[in-house]
């Protein structure tokens, strides 16, 4: 049979699904009245989005010179295949 839940169980499931690290959600069912509290959490949020756009600019750093390395290794490996490229190796001996 089904078990009967309460609006507080309700409430405690859909926040374990939401937010499963437990962290408050203030904006979500009760509004913040504080402009203060707005300003510090507006603060917080572009310091993150400092953040990530520094990490975005190595994550494409790296990307970048990855490919730039790949590149640099196929060019040595199909020069390496070319068939005329190789110096005659000396069987023969002068005298």
């Amino acid at each position: 049979m089904a078990e009967d839940f309460s609006s507080k169980d309700w409430f405690e499931n859909f926040q374990k699904m939401w937010n499963p690290m437990n962290f408050p959600l203030p904006g979500m069912f009760q509004p913040t009245m504080d402009i203060g509290e707005i300003e510090n959490k507006i603060a917080e949020l572009k310091a993150v989005e400092n953040w990530l756009r520094m990490n975005l600019g190595f994550l494409e750093m790296t990307v970048k010179t990855l490919e730039m390395q790949k590149s640099a290794m196929q060019a040595l490996h199909e020069s390496a295949k070319k068939p005329g490229d190789k110096k005659p190796s000396g069987g023969g001996k002068s005298g």
